[in-house]
């Protein structure tokens, strides 16, 4: 054999020794594997590069519009946002901030982005990323009306009950009333008995047509019930001016309605002093008609009084500052809280027959004179002379149709019971907005419960 075929044998034998030898690709595909953990890493540091971007665009943001939506914020919430930004070194990243608000609330919306180079990113093709972010803070306070509707009927006057709703309501208006609350509050006293005295100022703003000047009380129907709004251009009656039982004086001394000023509704006040002095005047007198305290007290919430009380602040009649007053039911951070007491039953509801109040003469007798008086002057039961309006279960009914009027509206409704029958206390239960919305109670806890009412509409002054 040749020396060239030695040669060419040796090289052939080499290559295929070459060819079965695997000792070197394990290596060759550690290297792929460690080029693949490098990039991997690579991408990790952009991602968190970007993170961190957005992480601190999101913290600027968070703080910007937490401080310009303060309700203590008098800067402009925009200048306020710009302000924590050009601090921050950020404010080319901020690409745009949203005011929105209205008399008691405020939403701030900051909007920011930026665009990072990858190191490592830009060797698969992304040579940028964005980083948007954006923070949003609301604030406000809760704008509360309240209608305290208050039975000062006859059994009031037992059992010292007068006296403790005295305390207890007193107790009620400085706690709600609380000028070191956020947000604002109106209050309307609405006390009743037989009827609800809106006095001589706000019955010349209903459709009411006068038949007298000695009382001003409204004579609702059924379907009234039905609507917490009340109508200025519907024609209501105004109720007769007569007292069924016996008198001590003449004039008649205890008439359905009467015209005491501390009977009368004071609608929409922040006045403490006043709202007290009102309530500790209260006598126990006449009969129950707790559907019409509770029409009253759901309609002083209903935006359709708005006239009747921008009228009457313009009067000086109510206070100036709830003009504006009841608002819508819409409206932001509103609320609508009705506080209906009773400690008795709904009773039949009497009026004179038509035809014995049709005259200037007749509406002056009833003025002067009882009904059994007059009966027994001219010898005739007095029973000739009145009819029922609607009996205790009727009214009943109708309660119960304004207060799921109200319910349906979104008004809050808290009922109390002080020392009532079974019967009553079911009326009221349902007719609160939850079973826990209403208070049994007896004696002085009675102000347990109006001081729990007191504290939860506080609390809802604190919303949002």
């Amino acid at each position: 054999m040749t020396e060239t075929q030695n040669t060419t044998r040796t090289l052939k034998s080499r290559f295929a020794a070459f060819a079965r030898e695997e000792d070197g690709g394990l290596l060759i595909f550690s290297l792929f594997l460690f080029v693949c953990m490098l990039l991997a890493v690579g991408i990790g540091i952009d991602v968190m590069r970007i993170e961190m971007a957005r992480t601190r665009l999101q913290n600027t943001a968070d703080a910007a519009v937490l401080a310009a939506a303060s309700m203590e914020q008098q800067m402009d919430p925009t200048s306020v946002v710009n302000d924590y930004f050009e601090r921050a070194g950020l404010s080319a990243n901020l690409t745009a901030v949203t005011v929105n608000g209205g008399a008691n609330y405020k939403t701030v919306t900051a909007e920011t982005n930026t665009r990072l180079p990858m190191y490592f990113l830009g060797m698969v093709g992304i040579d940028k990323m964005e980083a948007r972010s954006a923070g949003t803070a609301t604030a406000g306070y809760t704008d509360v009306e309240v209608s305290m509707v208050l039975d000062i009927t006859g059994s009031m006057g037992q059992n010292n009950k007068l006296a403790n709703l005295k305390t207890a309501a007193n107790d009620f208006v400085d706690t709600v009333l609380d000028p070191s609350q956020p947000g604002s509050i109106s209050l309307s006293l609405v006390p009743y008995s037989a009827q609800v005295n809106i006095g001589a100022d706000m019955i010349g703003q209903l459709n009411v047509p006068l038949k007298h000047g000695y009382s001003h009380c409204v004579d609702f129907e059924e379907a009234d019930f039905t609507s917490a709004a009340l109508s200025l251009t519907k024609q209501y009656e105004h109720m007769q001016h007569f007292q069924y039982y016996s008198s001590a004086t003449t004039p008649i001394d205890n008439p359905g309605c009467v015209q005491h000023s501390y009977e009368r509704v004071t609608p929409f006040s922040q006045n403490p002093a006043a709202l007290k002095a009102q309530i500790n005047q209260f006598q126990a007198r006449a009969n129950t008609a707790i559907h019409l305290g509770m029409k009253w007290g759901v309609a002083l919430l209903d935006p359709s009084m708005q006239p009747v009380v921008a009228n009457l602040a313009a009067a000086g009649k109510a206070d100036p500052s709830f003009s504006g007053r009841p608002f819508a039911y819409e409206r932001s951070n509103t609320a609508k809280v009705v506080v209906l007491m009773t400690d008795g039953e709904n009773v039949n509801t009497t009026r004179l027959k038509s035809q014995y109040y049709d005259s200037t003469q007749e509406i002056e007798r009833w003025h002067q004179t009882s009904v059994i008086a007059y009966a027994n002057s001219k010898g005739t039961n007095w029973g000739n002379y009145v009819t029922t309006k609607y009996t205790s279960t009727k009214a009943d009914s109708m309660l119960a149709n304004i207060c799921d009027a109200a319910k349906a509206k979104g008004i809050i409704v808290y009922t109390i019971g002080f020392e009532v029958s079974t019967h009553s206390g079911n009326v009221m239960r349902n007719c609160a907005s939850t079973p826990s919305h209403y208070f049994d109670v007896q004696g002085t806890e009675i102000s347990s419960a109006f001081a729990a009412i007191a504290r939860n509409i506080s609390a809802l002054r604190l919303t949002n």
